[in-house]
């Protein structure tokens, strides 16, 4: 029984999986969007807000709080100012009825506040680096989309020969 097979290759568009590809796309666009705007309406607040790193910090002393950097430095000489004020203690080990319990306080709520925009800067920083991967691969699943295909045709004879029998 004699058979034959044929390849052949064609140009497939594989609809499914470019509008895969768009669609990756698209979502990786309005990640970068939303982390740039993130990034620089956290940064206005922050501008709005006129903190300076104190001279006696550790880095970027003198610089006006406008980032992760400046923030987390300032955030870092509050709590130095804090302890120096409350004789090294915290807010929790202060006695209830200590005048100090009030500074203690405000130092955590202020330094808390600049560490939430240093995690806020942190995301936005994250889902532009996620939009740029799902740009990426959205762009591989169009180009595979759109790879041509191997078809392969195999042709079976209509009718079969009988086997040969040996006597």
């Amino acid at each position: 029984m004699a058979t034959s097979t044929s390849t052949t290759t064609v140009p497939a568009y594989n609809s499914r999986v470019r509008l895969l590809g768009i669609l990756v796309i698209v979502a990786g666009a309005i990640m970068i969007a939303a982390g740039v705007f993130t990034w620089f309406n956290v940064r206005g607040h922050l501008i709005d807000e006129k903190i300076t790193v104190s001279e006696d910090a550790e880095r970027l002393g003198g610089d006006e709080v406008d980032g992760p950097f400046s923030a987390y430095a300032e955030a870092e000489v509050i709590q130095k100012h804090a302890l120096e004020a409350t004789d090294g203690l915290t807010y929790a080990e202060l006695p209830r009825d200590s005048e100090l319990r009030q500074t203690a306080a405000t130092a955590s709520f202020l330094r808390a506040s600049l560490f939430t925009s240093v995690v806020s800067f942190g995301v936005a920083a994250m889902a532009v680096g996620l939009g740029i991967v799902l740009i990426v691969i959205g762009w591989a699943l169009l180009t595979l989309g759109k790879a041509p295909v191997a078809v392969v045709q195999s042709v079976v004879p209509a009718e079969a020969e009988p086997a040969e029998s040996s006597a």
